[in-house]
């Protein structure tokens, strides 16, 4: 008998086992995504730290390799696994409906974490709306949005869609949840990243595992990741994931002026410990708050407590 929590429809290839499907995951991402990154190596649009050297050249840095990550899990799934998009979160009604709200929650959080930071005295503000005097900031700004969008929807798919719903299917939902936040925090770990900032990411994973268990897609989700890494990197011209986009904020231009503990340093307001607290709690809340089954949640609520069998 095999859990399920997206869509119930079997699968007809070989699943792997709950505690090998991370492995898989990890070495598909990385083995993807090393040919793009010597192409931008090649272009010459990375700087001395192998960082993106300007807006373009991250669009860039995000398009190609998650181009080659998505393409290489997908292709996992159909042909070894062989089970439709469905079973990995690609299902449900209003599905823009559902990604532009998760995009408005994700725009709203980080603005609260940021204002909360510039409250504390973590930030001292700067120019207010400074892009909209660059034609050609607000160009690229418009651009990182469409590439945010399609880094994080591909990140979703692999880990909330793809390996949350494998793990799931071989062992429970626990398994799954687990074998997605320890693969997605592995594939951000570097030698040098806080402990904070490790113990960040893994509750990230957590907290979007829970989002997508709860309405029984990732489309919401989808939506939430690109408007909180898109606002967090143009926002307020602060590092996102230890990254500067080297454009004026299109907002207010924010200097971190505090702690790290505070502002997150380096790694920018995901390495604050307001967004610790503000996700722990989001995730508790989606794990702990009572379901209400309707005619419209029906559906999803009986695809994420269903078992069936299926090949192994």
């Amino acid at each position: 008998m095999k859990h399920t929590i997206f869509s119930s429809e079997p699968h007809r290839g070989w699943l792997p086992w709950a505690l090998l499907s991370p492995v898989i995951c990890i070495l598909l991402v990385a083995f993807s995504s090393i040919p793009f990154d010597f192409v931008l190596e090649g272009m010459g649009v990375m700087d001395a730290n192998n960082e993106p050297s300007s807006a373009a050249a991250f669009c860039l840095n995000l398009l190609l390799p998650f181009a080659g990550m998505g393409a290489a899990v997908w292709a996992w799934s159909r042909f070894v696994e062989r089970r439709s998009l469905a079973t990995m979160g690609l299902t449900g009604e209003r599905r823009l409906r559902k990604y532009m709200a998760g995009m408005g929650i994700g725009l709203g959080m980080i603005v609260l974490v940021v204002m909360s930071i510039w409250l504390l005295g973590g930030y001292v503000g700067g120019d207010v709306l400074p892009a909209f005097s660059s034609p050609s900031a607000l160009f690229w700004i418009a651009a990182l949005l469409a590439s945010f969008a399609f880094q994080s929807g591909v990140e979703e798919f692999i880990f909330r869609g793809w390996l949350l719903s494998t793990a799931t299917r071989r062992w429970n939902i626990v398994a799954g949840f687990l074998a997605s936040s320890v693969a997605f925090t592995f594939l951000h770990f570097s030698p040098h990243t806080p402990v904070r900032v490790i113990v960040f990411t893994f509750t990230f994973g957590l907290f979007a595992c829970a989002w997508a268990w709860r309405v029984g897609s990732i489309w919401g989700v989808m939506g939430w990741h690109a408007g909180w890494n898109w606002i967090t990197g143009v926002g307020f011209a602060l590092p996102i994931t230890g990254f500067d986009l080297k454009l004026p904020a299109l907002l207010v231009q924010l200097t971190p002026n505090g702690p790290d503990l505070l502002t997150g340093g380096y790694d920018g307001p995901e390495g604050s410990v307001l967004t610790f607290g503000l996700l722990a709690t989001a995730t508790l809340f989606l794990l702990l708050w009572p379901k209400r089954i309707g005619a419209a949640d029906q559906g999803a609520e009986q695809a994420g407590d269903t078992t069936v069998p299926e090949s192994s």
